[in-house]
């Protein structure tokens, strides 16, 4: 488990799983070819033969008011259209409280979006029924995210919606709210659209420190330095490429912490300038 303090506000990190190996199709362009011209990926976030390297994690944001966490990964029990994701029994909620932090102590969840990997311990089953895993907390999920799922035909991924997002909403925990919402003191919303329509990262300020959590607005360090590589998973490509580059722009060699929800440890960086394009220096 990794540790931030960012000011008065401490961000710690909390693993469900590392994927790597060739077979991560999340980036297609991110061949051990391609990898490999970007040395500085090694040793943390590509493997020795130049294929990826991802976490898919929850980070748990402490302000002296709330606690928060931030995207939720898969959850078990899921009925999910991947066999390697699909219900899973894992020791995810044992380990939070091995952390120190019991379910009902949260006062809120973010989501920075509604994929799979990002709602998924949103709710428990408990007596066959979906529940919220966090009783106490308020679902924070922006208003054109909730509505681009609700009324989506068919998930690939399998009723994502229905088991992790529509019984939070069901239950009168969840708050619909704008882009640039302030989820507490120091912490609020930053637009970030293109994987999802409605997609946000979370910024952090606390004592003259700053900090932002990506989402999926990039899914690997890879993209800091092929901002144009894109994923299959992406609603609007041209967007996401777009977003990424205003990104890099505003945080390059500036002395804000970048947080990559998916990124290998150290997760942790700053985004540098490098000739005409950018690296990640941890």
């Amino acid at each position: 488990m990794l540790q931030w303090k960012i000011g008065d506000i401490q961000i710690s990190q909390l693993i469900e799983m590392t994927a790597a190996g060739g077979e991560l199709e999340v980036l297609p362009d991110a061949t051990p070819t391609n990898l490999s011209e970007l040395p500085w990926l090694k040793p943390h976030f590509v493997s020795p033969e130049d294929n990826l390297i991802l976490n898919i994690q929850m980070l748990v944001i402490e302000t002296p008011e709330q606690k928060m966490v931030v995207d939720t990964c898969i959850g078990n029990d899921k009925s999910l259209n991947m066999e390697d994701w699909a219900n899973l029994q894992l020791p995810f909620m044992d380990d939070l409280k091995k952390m120190g932090h019991d379910p009902a102590s949260v006062d809120t969840v973010i989501c920075t979006h509604l994929h799979v990997d990002h709602v998924g311990w949103n709710t428990t089953k408990r007596d066959g029924k979906w529940v919220p895993t966090f009783p106490n907390a308020r679902y924070l999920v922006v208003e054109e995210e909730f509505a681009f799922w609700r009324d989506l035909e068919e998930d690939p991924f399998g009723d994502v919606f229905g088991e992790s997002v529509k019984p939070v909403m069901d239950a009168g925990q969840m708050d619909l709210v704008k882009p640039d919402h302030k989820a507490g003191e120091g912490v609020w919303f930053e637009s970030t659209p293109g994987h999802t329509p409605g997609h946000v990262s979370v910024r952090i300020s606390s004592g003259g420190e700053d900090a932002v959590i990506t989402g999926d607005m990039m899914h690997h360090p890879c993209q800091i330095g092929r901002p144009d590589w894109v994923t299959p998973f992406d609603a609007d490509n041209d967007a996401a490429r777009e977003t990424r580059k205003q990104f890099l722009e505003r945080y390059a060699d500036q002395p804000v912490l970048v947080l990559g929800t998916h990124f290998a440890n150290p997760v942790g960086g700053k985004i540098v300038r490098d000739g005409d394009t950018y690296r990640f220096d941890v």
